[in-house]
């Protein structure tokens, strides 16, 4: 059994410029982080004893004999792609809904092909994770989504993304002080509108002809490096917050279908309650809204909008981590069957993490 944990992402600045139609020409930049609201697949090799050789879990349970029959995209393609040649068993769970604006598309990815690997009995690093999720969504899948979800679920943490017009990505973590985290964090609240939609159908109605948004786009990059001015520099804090509001106006601009009435009238709500700023996280059309206010003045901001889902939540510096891994039997020698599949090395578990066999 292997089960693998990867995080969501909460994105601040850039969002846009991680498009490969975008920054293969013009570069990108994104500041984003994950936090403690995470994706979770576990996968075994399924015993011979079944009528089926894929079993697959999530909000369907599908069972087939072959890769090609999966209905789920991802899981098909993942699949083939990592050569899975027997019998498996997948089951997801997570902690936030899916078509909400927090890369839960991409962390199911990463998550999948981490889990696959383990179960392998590889160990792929964070920006193998990266590069197979992007080439699989994007190239396999032909899906229309950035490539900052994908790098967040890999690495974890506060990070400045760059992507080079070679299609190179590094992932910077912003070094700050304990403190100033818990002072950022403490500022921050996220919340649900109840509107689900696709990231890919939004994206759609600006990623086609993007070059005719460059000066939003443009503009939206060079927030990143102001914001982490802020961050870094001692800045008070509220100029984060003043800086989403603008960074959101831009991007409103791009497509009339990145917000909507029911959007705009609950951010104008936390806005007159005491919020500073905010933004919707993912693409847009929906899901979460990330606000900016004192936390004196939170409480009056969830009364102004109804009191809505309200999601507590921390930040995570781990990305994608197996957390549990016991290989169980291999069956796939017929005249050994209770032959045990091979160990990887002790570095696929997660620091401080006794196997259960070693227990």
């Amino acid at each position: 059994m292997i089960i693998c944990r990867t995080p969501y992402r909460v994105s601040f600045f850039g969002g846009g410029t991680d498009y490969p139609g975008w920054y293969r020409r013009h570069g990108g930049a994104v500041l984003a982080a994950t936090i403690d609201k995470y994706c979770y697949l576990t996968c075994r090799h399924l015993p011979p004893f079944f009528d089926h050789r894929i079993r697959v879990v999530y909000r369907k349970i599908e069972t087939c004999m072959t890769a090609d029959e999966v209905s789920h995209p991802a899981v098909r393609e993942a699949l083939r792609f990592l050569r899975i040649d027997r019998g498996v068993e997948i089951h997801h769970d997570g902690d936030l809904p899916a078509r909400s604006g927090m890369g839960s598309s991409s962390a199911f990815t990463v998550g999948l092909l981490h889990a696959l690997h383990a179960l392998k009995g590889e160990m792929p690093t964070r920006q193998q994770l990266t590069t197979e999720a992007i080439t699989l969504e994007q190239d396999v899948l032909g899906e229309t989504v950035g490539s900052q979800d994908q790098t967040m679920a890999a690495h974890g943490g506060l990070r400045h993304v760059r992507f080079h017009p070679g299609g190179e990505i590094e992932a910077n973590p912003v070094v700050l002080p304990a403190s100033r985290i818990a002072e950022l964090r403490s500022h921050l609240m996220l919340v649900y509108t109840g509107i689900a939609r696709t990231a890919a159908d939004v994206a759609k109605s600006y990623v086609e002809g993007i070059e005719a948004r460059r000066r939003q786009l443009r503009l939206m990059g060079q927030m990143v490096d102001e914001a982490i001015h802020i961050l870094t520099g001692g800045v008070n804090l509220v100029a984060f917050g003043e800086l989403l509001h603008e960074a959101w106006l831009a991007k409103r601009s791009l497509s009339s279908v990145v917000s909507n009435d029911e959007v705009d009238a609950l951010y104008e709500r936390a806005l007159g309650a005491g919020a500073v700023g905010g933004k919707l996280t993912g693409a847009g059309g929906g899901g979460f809204l990330l606000l900016f206010a004192p936390p004196e003045r939170q409480a009056d901001v969830l009364e102004a909008m109804d009191h809505p889902v309200h999601v507590p939540f921390e930040f995570d510096a781990t990305g994608s981590q197996i957390i549990f891994y016991a290989p169980g039997v291999d069956y796939a020698d017929a005249d050994r069957p209770h032959r045990r599949a091979r160990r990887p090395s002790r570095e696929l578990f997660a620091p401080g993490f006794v196997p259960a066999e070693a227990s």
